[in-house]
This record gives structure tokens, C-alpha cells and sequence, in this order.
């Protein structure tokens, strides 16, 4: 019998009577004849309030302890669908991650899925079961309870999907899929009915809150289609899958990230310093640049951060600024802008219309990054939204994605 993953989330899980919805879904889908797994994120705004919980007890709140906060969202709406399956006659049973063989490293708050063990899970779908399993959660190997950092339940539903040889992996949320920007900014963004692993991954790790990136890289490894659905709205659909290079289009979204800061240090004896310190507390970096020799007075370098999920930002500024004093400056009134397509890496002609696109809109950038499927400039953080509606309505509404590479979408 043919295995199916279905993830579901967002607030298509808010409340008791989504869930009993959820779960006449799922018995339609076991009565046609499939084994199903399934994963499920915490509740609405469940995840935000225990984290608010949490900072009002203290503002630097043990990570470990965190994690076994957390952990709870998910095995609430586990254990409440798992009843709702039951009474409609759908034998179930909800496993957490750890139960379910989901190993990870040992960081936490942003852990990293490093080996699937799935054998009890196996063994409850060979018993006819719905399996119903805590997203966002796993075990590290000293047997803690770990979390995978934000959207980190598709992680959890592509893993599983791979490690079972899952026919397909459904991705169940409130939107009906991938759009070319932030429908909440942009109102005439288009629905994508199909994208490839890379783009929609460049779009996860631009700030695009459509998929973990470290899910898209599962499922591109594992070569497992993606189905991008609303839960209660069927009809559209996102499939993200390996598609040809001949057949990918230029330009394909804009995206943006709010919640970065660019750092820029000007000490080079404290540079070894600062990237362990941050690697201390879970803080990964991008956009490294370095310029000069260690030891020269003209000797710099900046990179960009993240702080979506940094719980205590205001204590590692603070420590940043005490240990670096004069030799640190630490900007949090950038954004960042991206526009995500293809062969960005043949010629400047996409990347010199956005700068003049900018200017003529009296947009400043003040960085920029890219690669072959992505072109990212920071910018005022105030300007974000604005430049990220020009930067759509030129390349995706006037030119429907038509570049001056000469290739159509």
C-alpha cells in the first residue's frame, strides 16, 4: 500500500474544530487506499506565547529549557488530532519526534535533523495506523529534547517522507502554495504552480516564510516531490521538484527579511573572538566580507545576521559591544531585498535595472550579495515594503518575468 506524509499547519491548526476537520481529511485519504504519516505544528500562536511566557520569567532563558518548553506546542495538537482521528473510526496514534526516530545534533533552538530512524513508525503503519507525529522536535545523541528552529515541522515531514521512501510528501497550511512575493505586501503576486528545489530553497534562506530551507534540501536529496496546499481551500497547488535548466525562468519572486543586522568590525585581534562567541550561542552568519590583511590598520570585515529566532539579541549586542567597545558597529536598520530567479550569473544586465530601478524610486542600498539563482541588497529597513512592490511590479507585473537574458518563463 502506496505511503503518503502530510504536514499540517499554520492556522489551519488554531483550534479544536480545524482539527476535526483535519481529521475527516485524513479519513477520506486512508479510505482511497493509503498508509499515512502525519506531522503537525503547535496550535496557532502557541509557539509565541510560550516563548513570551518564558522572557517574562527572564529575558535570557536557558536554550535547553526552551526546547523542552516548545516541544509542547506540538504534542498538544499530536495528541488532540489523534483523538479527533479516533472518532472517526481512524485507528491512530501520536508518536513525538524523539519516539518517532528523529536524531539530531546537539544545539538547541536551531538543531540540525542528522540521521531518521523511523522503525516504530514503520511498525504502526503495518498495523494499519494513521501515525501522528510532533513536528519541529527530535532528540540530539546525549538525549535531549531538541527543536528545529522556525518552519522547522516541514523538516520534520520531509525527513520522515525521505526516510520512509514516502510516494510523496504534502505540504497542508493556509495559502494554497508558493506566490512570487508576500501576498499581505504585494496584491497582485501570482500563484506558482510549479518551482524548482533550488529557487524555492534560495527564496526559504532570503527570509520567505514558504518552506524551511533545510526541508527543500531533504526533499532535493531524496528527489521527493512537494505538494504546497491550503488545507481547507483545495484546487491550486504548489509542486516543487527537480526541474530541467533549459525549462527554469529569470526572474521568479522577490522576497525580503526584516529581522537582520549588519555587523562591521574594525579590530582584526577580536575577530577570532566574535565568530566564536557567536558560534557559542547558535548564531549562524552569511555574507562574510573581509577586507585587507590581519594585522593591517585598515583591516574590516562585516557580515550579516539573523534574529528571527534569537530569543536574547539585546544580551549578545551588549556583550558584542562590552568586549569590542570602539571596534564594532552593529546597524539593525537594514533589510534585506531579494529577487530570486536563474542564470543571474551570465551577465549584470537584472542586477544593473534593479540599481536603477532603486534610484529611481529614491530607494538607497547599502550591500549586495548573489548567486546564480538570487540577488540580495540591503536596504533601509523603513523602504523594505516599498522597494520590494517596485521591484515586483517591474520585473513580474510589467514583464511578467521576461529578462533581458531573452528567455520567457
Amino acid at each position: 500500500m502506496p505511503l503518503i506524509v502530510q504536514k499540517y499547519g499554520g492556522s489551519s491548526v488554531s483550534d479544536v474544530d480545524k482539527l476535526n476537520k483535519i481529521a475527516q481529511l485524513i479519513a477520506t485519504v486512508k479510505k482511497q487506499g493509503f498508509n499515512v504519516v502525519v506531522v503537525v505544528s503547535a496550535m496557532g500562536k502557541t509557539t509565541n506565547q510560550l516563548i513570551e511566557m518564558a522572557k517574562a520569567i527572564s529575558p535570557d532563558p536557558p536554550r535547553r529549557e526552551m526546547d523542552m518548553l516548545l516541544s509542547t506546542g506540538e504534542r498538544t495538537t499530536m495528541a488532540l488530532l489523534c483523538i479527533a482521528l479516533q472518532k472517526e473510526g481512524v485507528d491512530s496514534i501520536s508518536l513525538t519526534g524523539s519516539q518517532a526516530g528523529i536524531i539530531t545534533n546537539d544545539r538547541h533552538n536551531d538543531a540540525r535533523v542528522i540521521e531518521v530512524r523511523p522503525v516504530r513508525v514503520q511498525d504502526e503503519v503495518e498495523k494499519g495506523k494513521v501515525v501522528v507525529i510532533g513536528g519541529f522536535q527530535g532528540v540530539s545523541y546525549k538525549r535531549d529534547i531538541t527543536t528545529l528552529g522556525r518552519g522547522g515541522s516541514d523538516t520534520s515531514a520531509v525527513a520522515l517522507a525521505a526516510a520512509l521512501n514516502a510516494e510523496r510528501c504534502e505540504i497542508y497550511s493556509d495559502v494554497d502554495g508558493v506566490y512570487t512575493s508576500d501576498p499581505k505586501i504585494v496584491k497582485d503576486a501570482k500563484h506558482l504552480p510549479e518551482i524548482s528545489y533550488q529557487q524555492l530553497q534560495e527564496m526559504s534562506e532570503a527570509g520567505a516564510k514558504v518552506m524551511n530551507a533545510q526541508a527543500v534540501q531533504f526533499a532535493k536529496e531524496a528527489k521527493i516531490a512537494l505538494y504546497a496546499r491550503s488545507t481547507f481551500s483545495p484546487g491550486r497547488e504548489t509542486l516543487i521538484k527537480d526541474i530541467p535548466f533549459k525549462e527554469l525562468s529569470n526572474v521568479l519572486s522577490v522576497v525580503y527579511e526584516k529581522e537582520i543586522v549588519r555587523i562591521y568590525v574594525h579590530d582584526s585581534e577580536k575577530i577570532e573572538w566574535l565568530l566564536s562567541f557567536l558560534d557559542e550561542n547558535q548564531i549562524p552568519i552569511k555574507e562574510f566580507y573581509q577586507s585587507g590583511l590581519a594585522g593591517d590598520k585598515g583591516y574590516r570585515c562585516s557580515f550579516i545576521i539573523s534574529i528571527s529566532s534569537v530569543y536574547d539579541w539585546a544580551r549578545i549586542k551588549n556583550n558584542l559591544e562590552e568586549k569590542l567597545k570602539n571596534g564594532i558597529y552593529i546597524n539593525e536598520n537594514l533589510g534585506a531585498l531579494s529577487i530570486i530567479g536563474e542564470g543571474f550569473s551570465r551577465n549584470n544586465s537584472i542586477l544593473i535595472q534593479t540599481f536603477k530601478l532603486l534610484q529611481e524610486n529614491h530607494i538607497n542600498y547599502y550591500g549586495i550579495s548573489t548567486t546564480s539563482f538570487r540577488i540580495s541588497i540591503l536596504i533601509e529597513r523603513d523602504l523594505l515594503e516599498e522597494a520590494v512592490k517596485v521591484c515586483h511590479n517591474h520585473w513580474l507585473t510589467v514583464n511578467k518575468g521576461i529578462s533581458f537574458l531573452g528567455q520567457n518563463p
